[in-house]
């Protein structure tokens, strides 16, 4: 199966680049939407690999959409992107789980980068939490 990622910005544009980015330069699917509690609605419905998500929108920003998705599943990593790149919301973002915090205008190979980064993190932990359940049955 081939991972998910759902991207969530209120720029058109944006959601627009990343979904094609994605499509054209790695084997994964991209949804998209500028809604941020559609957002969390799909979360909830759909098994997403990541979540890309805007900092600064209307209704629900980035560190809300971060906390639901931890709500909702705490192993999907989030990647926070933001025009308004400074110190303090970075860190916030980082302090609450995001995976990565990106600062736009960004490179095409960093956005790419950290998506690689998340899901071989995802991947990895699954991979240590079935070694560990093998070793548990072994030694038992």
């Amino acid at each position: 199966m081939s991972e998910k990622i759902l991207i969530i910005d209120n720029d058109p544009d944006m959601v627009t680049l990343l979904s094609m980015l994605i499509r054209e330069k790695t084997p994964y699917k991209a949804e998209v939407t500028n809604n941020p509690l559609e957002a969390v609605e799909m979360v909830k419905q759909d098994g997403f690999s990541v979540v890309i998500a805007e900092m600064k929108m209307p209704v629900l920003d980035g560190i809300e959409i971060l906390e639901a998705v931890k709500h909702i599943a705490e192993d999907i990593p989030v990647i926070i992107l933001s025009a308004y790149g400074d110190v303090e919301s970075a860190l916030e973002a980082m302090h609450k789980g995001a995976f990565d915090y990106l600062a736009k205008p960004f490179r095409k190979e960093q956005i790419l980068f950290a998506i690689e980064n998340a899901l071989d993190s995802v991947r990895l932990k699954k991979e240590n939490g079935r070694l560990k359940e093998q070793l548990l049955t072994t030694v038992h």
